[in-house]
């Protein structure tokens, strides 16, 4: 069962992020399902994805269900919204003292470690020495590899689904992108928590392109034969959609900071190279890919779990890209399954 309402933890401390700013505190909105077991041993850690929340049960359909992998009558499952974001973790839109305003655009830039040293916080408060199974996707793959790497007896098992050991240059230039058309807009830079929608919008857009596929287009978004305007695309409304939708729950500085915290994913930094950075990693790890998946391909997890000691690599197959992790949850649920059945 999920709790009935988002938790806050509250870290009354200075918090120095990497880029050698200081929060002067943290507040942690989480979410958690299930009960802790007396031994402490149950608990799972799922890390969410680029513009997601803590409820796992609400971006993550039919996986926090009976027979499913977070499956609430065993698991202790922990979701934290990280910080940069706008569902309830310090972020660009919370009141700070001494005049409770916040930062906005001023807000400092915050890195995948950040988000993770975090999550380490909240863990120690739970009561969390031990993981059982820490689980993420895109962005939030990113967190669980770094976790993973950072401090390798942490968890038993780990899933890294749909994502990558560092920023390779192709999400670097979409992020490029997304910038330039959000800075584009006029507006952006106000203090206003609605400033650089339409720049936003269009960064959206943007974006959605390379979390989907040429045939996951051409199954959703066809156009019916003789439509009487010839210039009017099912896909120009789709993409129009898609970028309001987000525009309504997001703002602009949170989002720049999430894109941002991508940009500054590299598990080898300052740990040598990539396979002595992955070659850290003591939790049996599942690498899984999306087989049209053109933000982090396929190959991409082969590298990956060829770093990993002891890696399984499997793949989700779908026509739904990068998003496929989403959709796909029953293919997911049965590779998940099958893993800790593997490993015990």
């Amino acid at each position: 069962m999920k709790d009935s309402d988002v938790k806050l933890f509250i870290w009354p401390h200075p918090f120095r992020l990497e880029c050698g700013a200081t929060l002067p505190g943290l507040r942690i909105a989480y979410h958690t399902y299930g009960t802790l077991n007396a031994e402490a041993s149950n608990a799972v850690w799922v890390m969410h994805a680029l513009t997601a929340n803590s409820d796992v049960a609400d971006w993550w359909p039919h996986t926090v269900e009976a027979g499913r992998f977070l499956d609430p009558c065993i698991w202790y499952t922990v979701c934290a919204n990280v910080i940069g974001s706008c569902y309830g973790s310090s972020g660009p839109l919370t009141p700070l003292p001494p005049d409770g305003r916040p930062l906005y655009g001023d807000f400092p830039d915050v890195t995948v470690r950040d988000m993770v040293r975090a999550h380490q916080l909240l863990a120690d408060y739970l009561g969390i020495s031990r993981i059982d199974t820490i689980i993420g996707s895109s962005l939030g793959g990113f967190q669980a590899l770094e976790w993973l790497v950072s401090q390798p007896d942490i968890a038993r098992r780990g899933v890294l689904c749909a994502t990558d050991f560092q920023c390779r240059p192709w999400l670097a230039a979409i992020n490029k992108a997304m910038y330039m058309a959000i800075e584009a807009d006029s507006s952006y830079g106000e203090p206003d928590p609605h400033a650089a929608r339409k720049g936003l919008e269009a960064a959206r857009a943007m974006a959605l392109l390379s979390y989907r596929s040429h045939s996951g287009y051409d199954a959703t978004q066809a156009d019916p034969p003789g439509r009487p305007d010839p210039f009017a695309r099912k896909a120009h409304s789709y993409q129009a959609y898609q970028g309001k939708k987000l525009a309504d729950r997001f703002d602009v500085y949170s989002y720049m900071r999430m894109c941002r915290s991508s940009d500054s994913h590299d598990v080898s930094h300052g740990r040598g190279s990539f396979a002595e950075a992955l070659g850290r990693i003591r939790a049996k790890c599942l690498v899984v890919s999306v087989s049209s998946d053109i933000l982090f391909p396929p190959s991409y997890h082969e590298e990956m779990a060829s770093m990993i000691p002891g890696a399984e690599l499997a793949s989700v197959v779908s026509e739904f890209a990068h998003d496929g992790f989403l959709i796909e949850h029953e293919q997911l649920d049965r590779l998940i399954s099958d893993f800790r059945l593997r490993n015990p």
